[in-house]
């Protein structure tokens, strides 16, 4: 026996599909009886018998006073998908033709996105984000706390990926041990990294900047934030060029 999920799967809501089976097992009955059946108040049921009725799965007759309704010939489901198919094949054209006017709206004001990541797998997404970077990367990095989170193979693979993708980055970091494990190998990682006393200059958080985006990692408490905003970038980048005059008093 058909089961309603069949029905569903073909585009049948689910009191639809109740309706519907109900009609094709009762022939000619009343609103109420095939509600009674599909397992829906009479209310509900007219308004679906109605739905049916305009999709041509379901045919009212007066023949008696009492009105009635009647399931077409099954064949009519083949003409019902038909015009689901056409009606969905309207609406994406439509779609599709209000895009330039959609996209319009959308750039007339630039507004910065946010998006927050929270656990490992998550961190570790947002993070990997980075190597979607179009030039080089500003950044100040987290050591000791980075390889305690995810371990210094993922780190190096991550390392691989960025060089892979001729990306460079610039890198102001503490002075613990785990920072000079990267920085040591700068000249292979595509990195230029400015080193500073841990004790003054510990970040507690990593950041990132590239494209368009700042990305700030707790590598701690495993959460991420990126906020995509050119002009808020752009100050960033800014911001990190006066770090990095700063910096540069600290090197031997």
């Amino acid at each position: 026996m058909i089961a309603k999920k069949q029905l569903i799967e073909l585009g049948f809501s689910d009191k639809e599909a109740s309706v519907y089976l109900a009609s094709l097992e009762l022939g000619p009955a009343t609103t109420a009886e095939i509600s009674r059946l599909a397992k829906i108040n009479r209310t509900t049921g007219y308004d679906i018998l109605e739905s049916l009725i305009n999709d041509g799965l379901i045919n009212p007759i007066g023949e008696t006073k009492i009105q009635k309704f009647v399931a077409e010939n099954p064949d009519k489901v083949i003409l019902f998908l038909e015009n689901k198919i056409k009606q969905s094949e309207d609406r994406l054209k439509q779609a599709y033709d209000l895009l330039p006017e959609l996209f319009s709206i959308y750039n007339e004001k630039e507004k910065p996105k946010v998006k927050y990541y929270e656990g490992l797998e998550r961190v570790k997404e947002a993070f990997e984000d980075t190597l979607s970077a179009k030039g080089e990367i500003l950044g100040y990095a987290v050591g000791n706390d980075a390889f305690k989170a995810v371990g210094e193979k993922y780190l190096r693979n991550y390392f691989k990926k960025r060089v892979e993708k001729n990306i460079k980055i610039r890198l102001i970091a503490p002075d613990d041990i785990d920072s000079l494990k990267v920085v040591a190998n700068n000249k292979y990682e595509l990195r230029e990294s400015l080193v500073v006393p841990k004790e003054k200059f510990y970040f507690s958080t990593e950041t990132n900047i590239y494209n368009d985006k700042i990305i700030t990692v707790s590598w701690k408490e495993k959460f991420a934030v990126i906020i995509e905003s050119k002009e808020i970038a752009d100050a960033q980048r800014n911001i990190f060029e006066l770090a990095w005059l700063g910096a540069k008093y600290f090197q031997k």
